[in-house]
């Protein structure tokens, strides 16, 4: 069985201690003379099955980012019927996962099941033998790479890449306030959960209150979110236009942004965000 790391709260702890030269330069707004934001909405995703031969029974995949097919960084939605439950396997590649609904359980195929609800994150390293089942009547997760193609592999190819698995369960997520680290605004309810930092990225869950009316500022090249919970409207600063995003919709940008945000739901949003910059919830 895979043992939860606590990688977040020792990540969040070191951005807390960040200088306080750095914290003042950021509480300015940023100025962003062309905007690159996107959307996708969640009815916009096309999918398609990730294995054909296996019929009704494949899990359907529907591209958010980036290319399974190809060699670049993709993020993707897995979809799976009640009761999946795959061979064991391995992937040619590293991955990330979040649990959008249902239940998920991804582990060594003679682990117990450990089901993971929505809002858990996992990591399924390169070369690794697991299965991967689900139950409920709708079960998604958000699945992301560094690089593809994404490839499903038999075990006797297995191997010992060095890396080890990360599962947290919701229950076991560290939120960080703004008297905590200085990525949340001094008058934001906000919260912020850092769960992996690798290289140059960083994986993350962003928490807004009921009501929350404010902006998400991007200092990365590379941003990708997707709404894990809730419902928000977001505002495309190109054309003024605004989006509602539901669970499973995308945001993203490609250089310094300003993300509008309003939530709309009855109940908090999650959002989990993939960058390679600082960002400031304000």
């Amino acid at each position: 069985m895979k043992k939860t790391m606590y990688l977040l709260l020792t990540i969040g702890l070191l951005i807390s201690c960040e200088n306080p030269k750095e914290e003042s330069k950021a509480d300015s707004s940023i100025d962003i003379k062309t905007p690159t934001n996107k959307v996708l909405l969640s009815s916009e995703v096309n999918w398609e099955k990730l294995n054909p031969a296996r019929g009704d029974q494949s899990p359907q995949a529907g591209t958010i980012w980036g290319d399974r097919k190809g060699n670049v960084a993709t993020g993707f939605l897995a979809k799976f019927v009640d009761g999946f439950s795959s061979p064991p396997h391995i992937h040619n590649v590293t991955y990330r996962a979040v649990v959008i609904k249902g239940l998920v359980h991804n582990d060594d195929p003679n682990a117990e099941n450990m089901w993971m609800k929505s809002g858990s994150f996992w990591t399924q390293p390169v070369g690794e033998s697991h299965i991967t089942s689900a139950k409920g009547e709708e079960n998604i997760a958000l699945v992301e790479i560094d690089k593809g193609p994404y490839l499903v592999k038999p075990i006797n190819e297995a191997f010992d890449s060095g890396e080890r698995p990360i599962n947290i369960d919701v229950s076991n997520i560290v939120w960080l306030n703004n008297e905590q680290t200085t990525w949340v605004d001094s008058n934001s309810k906000g919260a912020i959960s850092f769960l992996l930092d690798n290289k140059e990225l960083k994986s993350l869950f962003v928490k807004l209150p009921k009501g929350y009316k404010g902006e998400i500022e991007t200092e990365g090249s590379t941003l990708h979110s997707v709404v894990i919970k809730g419902e928000l409207n977001y505002l495309i600063p190109q054309n003024k236009e605004l989006k509602t995003l539901d669970v499973g919709s995308y945001f993203g940008s490609t250089d310094k942004a300003i993300h509008s945000i309003t939530n709309v739901s009855e109940k908090e949003i999650i959002l989990y965000i993939r960058t390679n910059g600082k960002i400031k919830v304000k």
